[in-house]
């Protein structure tokens, strides 16, 4: 089994080539601008035309609008939006049909009942993200808490889509994750930081070597 990795949360040209030379199959950029991870459409454009081809841009929004989708993606070359808010299905169709790309809908998990969403985005959606739900704290956020959910509740199941595996991930736990739940493509991003908002470029090479020969 092959697993492909997206590091999420980039905004650097230093990590984002240590995230590609890494043999990293996705890298994101985050538009959400209450994270410590979110970048100007400006400078994740720059970065964007560094992506080799091969590699898959992504960003990462929150409920946007149709205004500021356009404003992003007028500037940015991406090639995939990941929705990361309280989307729901309608409003998934609404977005893949209005700019003609590619969406992948994150499903936050705190427990068996939260899977249920996960059908019926499946059926919209060209991919689903398992991520933690939110910690009840003021200062969560929709992602990138550094928080894991029980990963047995994947274990075993099926989805019409592809999918990703995300929340909590680090190069010490990635391989059992896999493990557990089967994921072929595992998402991190406050992983593989020294700091809130800031990629370690050590941290990143040993969380994509972890994934060679899974």
């Amino acid at each position: 089994m092959t697993v492909a990795a997206k590091i999420c949360g980039l905004s650097e040209p230093d990590t984002l080539r240590a995230a590609v030379a890494g043999g990293a199959r996705y890298v994101g950029f985050v538009f959400y601008p209450p994270s410590p991870r979110a970048v100007a459409p400006a400078l994740a454009g720059e970065l964007a035309r560094l992506v080799p081809t091969g590699v898959r841009s992504v960003g990462l929004f929150v409920d946007p609008d149709d205004a500021f989708l356009e404003h992003v993606l007028g500037q940015v070359p991406l090639d995939m939006i990941q929705l990361h808010g309280s989307e729901n299905p309608r409003r998934i169709a609404e977005i893949k049909a209005r700019h003609r790309m590619p969406v992948m809908k994150a499903i936050k998990i705190g427990g068996p009942d939260d899977l249920a969403l996960a059908a019926a985005c499946a059926e919209v959606a060209d991919r689903l993200l398992f991520d933690a739900k939110p910690p009840n704290r003021s200062d969560a956020l929709p992602g990138g808490n550094g928080v894991a959910f029980d990963w047995t509740l994947l274990a075993g199941r099926r989805w019409d889509k592809p999918w990703m595996l995300s929340g909590g991930l680090t190069p010490d736990n990635v391989a059992e994750a896999v493990r557990v739940t089967g994921a072929v493509e595992v998402d991190v991003s406050s992983g593989v930081e020294d700091r809130p908002g800031h990629k370690d470029a050590g941290l990143i090479r040993a969380f994509l070597s972890n994934l060679s020969g899974l």
